[in-house]
């Protein structure tokens, strides 16, 4: 059984390939660059790794491509083959809940939402479009990024706003990287030998793009990002949590227009605006005052973050790290998690082995480590619902 999940930006595709009965990944393929006359494929296979540079005009050229390239090393004869098509969706707002199955509601549903995510709606939508043509009579699938966090209650969501904003405007708490914490409350709960519904942990979902969860008896309770994901921790290029008048004043005092404001916290800050550079590994190598002080206030906000949500949750079973820098920087984890009270003993050998369990055993509570998967999270949501429809 092979279920195929695709990611669609505005000018890329990712699509990867799984065999649901091993779980192994059959295809990695990437497009970038689309619309240009030097957009970038690469494929991998278990066999091989390829790179080409060729013009494709838009996603249905990039789609096409990629069942080419499956058919002419038989893989994939064509995407009709296909059991399921599992499409990450980053918006759901409050609408959907769970994985769900597209049809042309769903399309006008994800299309409304669109103003809440319009850098990235518009094109998942595009890749859904585009494969409902080529396979028409195979199951697809939107996995929502939001979904996880509709569990959370209406404290957490809500912001001290007049009402109106949430009522007319749908102004509220969403988070993101929900299909990543989805995952990570299944394999912690492997790990720890303890039912998903009886688990209390804190995720880190560390990368480019950072936040962190609050998850009790294995659902969201509480999340970093907010109504966008430039609320919450201090990542690559976005500021995270800021006061709001300090926008303001960059309009009024600096003359910066709204798209020019949204740029300079989106874009040109965080890690970036802080010491000229957003790559983590390059950062800690630069090893100079600037570069010291981004660690520091990056690390700093986490550290908050953790003490906060043991104050949410009280029992904490573990602390789970994830996502590019959480899975593979162990000076990160270590600057997070040095000298951390209430119990919580970091292994440094652990650590620096990037063992699963990273704690010491005298440790109150857990700390671990799970490689993010979120495509074979979205597809393993396409199995459930296939599964469910037998």
């Amino acid at each position: 059984m092979n279920i195929a999940v695709i990611n669609t930006g505005s000018s890329s595709i990712k699509f990867q390939l799984l065999n649901m009965k091993t779980n192994i990944a059959l295809a990695h393929i990437s497009i970038e660059k689309i619309g240009e006359e030097n957009s970038i494929m690469n494929m991998e296979t278990v066999q091989k790794q390829e790179k080409k540079i060729i013009p494709i005009k838009n996603h249905q050229e990039g789609l096409e491509e990629i069942v080419s390239f499956l058919a002419k090393n038989n893989i994939l004869k064509d995407f009709s083959s296909l059991s399921a098509i599992g499409h990450r969706v980053v918006h759901g707002g409050d609408e959907f809940k769970s994985a769900t199955i597209i049809d042309d509601e769903v399309v006008k549903k994800i299309e409304d939402l669109k103003p809440l995510a319009p850098l990235h709606n518009p094109a998942h939508l595009e890749g859904i479009k585009v494969t409902r043509r080529l396979a028409p009579n195979v199951m697809q699938v939107a996995v929502f990024d939001t979904s996880f966090h509709t569990s959370m209650p209406q404290e957490a969501y809500l912001y001290a706003l007049n009402q109106d904003m949430y009522k007319n405007h749908k102004i509220r708490k969403y988070g993101f990287h929900g299909t990543s914490y989805a995952y990570v409350v299944k394999q912690a709960s492997k790990v720890l030998k303890k039912k998903p519904e009886d688990l209390n942990i804190i995720a880190l979902h560390l990368g480019n793009g950072s936040s962190a969860c609050a998850i009790k008896n294995g659902k969201s309770f509480d999340t970093s990002m907010g109504f966008t994901p430039l609320e919450g921790l201090v990542m690559g290029t976005r500021s995270g949590d800021i006061d709001p008048a300090v926008v303001i004043y960059m309009q009024r005092e600096l003359g910066l227009s709204v798209d020019e404001a949204d740029t300079v916290l989106n874009k040109k800050s965080g890690l970036l605006g802080i010491c000229g550079e957003n790559d983590v590994r390059s950062i800690i190598e630069q090893d100079t005052k600037d570069s010291r002080l981004a660690i520091d206030i990056m690390t700093r906000r986490i550290r908050k973050y953790i003490g906060s949500y043991l104050a949410l949750l009280g029992r904490v079973d573990a602390i789970v790290f994830s996502g590019g820098i959480g899975e593979n920087s162990a000076y990160i984890r270590e600057k997070i998690l040095k000298d951390m009270p209430f119990g919580i003993e970091l292994d440094n050998s652990l650590n620096r082995q990037n063992a699963i369990i990273i704690s010491k055993n005298n440790s109150q509570t857990k700390i671990m480590i799970v490689k993010a998967n979120e495509e074979l999270e979205i597809a393993t949501q396409c199995l459930e619902i296939l599964n469910s429809k037998k």
